[in-house]
């Protein structure tokens, strides 16, 4: 016969918790002496007590371990004699339950939670690597084909180059120079193109670059682009050329900018290095000169002078954190080391932080460089980054 009293599990929990005093210390071990109870206790180990605050409880394994502690003992089975014995033997018991909740609980916390970065779990940085996809669907994998001669539009070459650039180059008669071609990067990768009039672009990780093959319709150089692209234009002041991003134009004759247009960020960035551009949004036109940045809200233009380090970072081979929004940076490193970024509730918006740091380093050293000045705590589950202050 088995007896139950709720009594019981009270004071298990709370010597468990190191809580009891000595008399409930006691009245828990008259409760454990008695073979009567032998049953709830092993339910209690098996069953409502094994969930603790995560709904995580002890392994089978574990409550058997505990159980066989507790009741293989004669002395337990026989409480009025051997009493020393039976106390010593009981407290050992309760410690081991007590060792074997925590032990599990840690163990299982660290198998769920993510683990701070090290050596087992470090990301590489990214590297070159582009898709092109031709205007008759096909795709072609730029970081595995080999160089020379990949395509031949009817007139247009298509070809990578030894340095692994992409070249774009013109015959006499072209035929087929409507068609569209498209150059898209991954996250994780960033590549060079060289179009047919010779201008350089090169493209940020997670962006797509959009254009005919011969560049040219109705007497203007048109290309479309999404995310990031930094852009040398070939002067030619009889074909102006044009960057459709997202809700706006920039139409140039021959200038170095770059045009910041992710979906995810809040405004278009376009920034001016040498020449002279305009940006077209509806009814609205600002001409930028040299040093001077457009921020395109969607509501506006705006005109300042332009962060050159921290616009063309990622150009110049760096994260640029000084004086930079945290949250802003991160979203930069997350492109770059493809990665998806979990933040804290703890995590203000308007954190910064500071210093420069190269992109070619393991990510690992980057994050080491953004906490020493930010007071942020990272941990890190697969592709998974987890933020908190």
């Amino acid at each position: 016969m088995t007896n139950s009293n709720p009594r019981l599990e009270e004071l298990l929990i709370l010597y468990l918790n190191d809580k009891a005093t000595d008399l409930e210390r006691a009245e828990f071990f008259d409760y454990v002496e008695n073979p009567l109870y032998g049953g709830q206790l092993e339910s209690l180990l098996s069953g409502a007590y094994e969930q603790d605050r995560n709904g995580s409880g002890i392994p089978p394994l574990q409550q058997q371990l505990v159980l066989n502690y507790i009741f293989a003992s004669e002395a337990v089975r026989e409480p009025k004699t051997r009493n020393i014995r039976v106390w010593q033997r009981i407290a050992v018991a309760a410690s081991v339950v007590a060792l074997m909740i925590c032990g599990t609980l840690y163990y299982q916390h660290t198998q769920d939670r993510p683990q701070t970065i090290g050596r087992n779990n470090d990301i590489a940085p990214g590297k070159q690597g582009a898709t092109l996809t031709l205007s008759n669907g096909k795709s072609i994998r730029l970081t595995d084909a080999a160089s020379g001669l990949l395509a031949d539009e009817t007139g247009v070459r298509i070809i990578k180059s030894d340095k692994g650039d992409l070249v774009y180059e013109i015959k006499d008669n072209p035929g087929d120079a409507e068609a569209m071609n498209t150059l898209s990067t991954a996250n994780g990768e960033t590549y060079r193109l060289r179009l047919p009039d010779g201008s350089l672009v090169w493209l940020n990780a997670a962006s797509s670059l959009s254009y005919r093959a011969g560049l040219l319709k109705g007497g203007t150089r048109h290309v479309t682009l999404s995310g990031e692209g930094y852009f040398e234009i070939a002067k030619d002041n009889a074909h102006p050329f044009i960057v459709r991003a997202g809700k706006q134009d920039v139409v140039v004759l021959g200038t170095h900018f770059n045009i910041n247009s992710y979906p995810n960020e809040a405004a278009i960035t376009t920034t001016l290095l040498e020449g002279s551009v305009k940006v077209n949004a509806g009814h609205l036109t600002k001409t930028l000169k040299p040093g001077e940045q457009a921020l395109n809200s969607g509501d506006g233009i705006t005109v300042a002078v332009a962060d050159r380090d921290n616009a063309l970072d990622w150009k110049d081979g760096g994260f640029d954190l000084n004086d930079q929004n945290f949250k802003t940076v991160m979203r930069k490193i997350a492109r770059w080391y493809d990665l998806e970024v979990i933040y804290d509730a703890s995590v203000p918006d308007d954190l910064e932080s500071g210093g420069w740091i190269s992109r070619e380093e393991k990510l690992s050293e980057v994050l080491k460089a953004i906490s020493s000045t930010s007071l942020i705590h990272f941990r890190i589950d697969g592709r998974r980054l987890y933020v908190s202050k």
